[in-house]
């Protein structure tokens, strides 16, 4: 009777270190996909609480042939405070991306909620016609077109 209570309690011992080793991988596991998720979440959060609108005129001249230069006003319609840099704002002019942009605040020192920039696209030699022009920030996007 000895040696069968001396065999389950190995099995006991053995099974009690198994179900610790498979609940510390678990742990660890659930641990990741949290931080993950919270990760994630911040993500999220940051690209809800941006938004922006461009309110320059289609009608109005907005290219400047003589300069080569395209100029919008965009408005931080948002709950968040936007960096007024061109690193933060991705701007494709009919399809091709431009970084010869440069961004001035038009109503104060940041571009804070309701706070307008003035968006300058250099080098932009534009044919007569209809164009486009995409700008992305923290995931929104807004889509202007305007004829020259």
């Amino acid at each position: 009777m000895a040696s069968v209570s001396a065999s389950h309690l190995i099995l006991f011992i053995a099974s009690l270190v198994i179900a610790a080793g498979v609940a510390g991988t678990f742990t660890q596991g659930i641990s990741r996909l949290s931080q993950g998720i919270d990760d994630q979440s911040l993500e999220v959060s940051e690209e809800v609480r941006t938004d922006i609108e461009v309110i320059s005129d289609a009608g109005s001249p907005v290219y400047n042939n003589s300069s080569k230069t395209v100029t919008l006003l965009v408005k931080n319609t948002g709950t968040s405070d936007i960096p007024p840099d061109s690193r933060f704002i991705e701007i494709l002019l009919d399809g091709r991306y431009r970084t010869n942009v440069t961004v001035t605040v038009v109503d104060g020192e940041t571009w804070q909620p309701s706070n307008v920039i003035r968006l300058e696209i250099g080098g932009a030699d534009l044919s007569a016609g209809d164009h486009r022009v995409k700008l992305i920030v923290n995931g929104d996007e807004e889509v202007f077109r305007f004829r020259t």
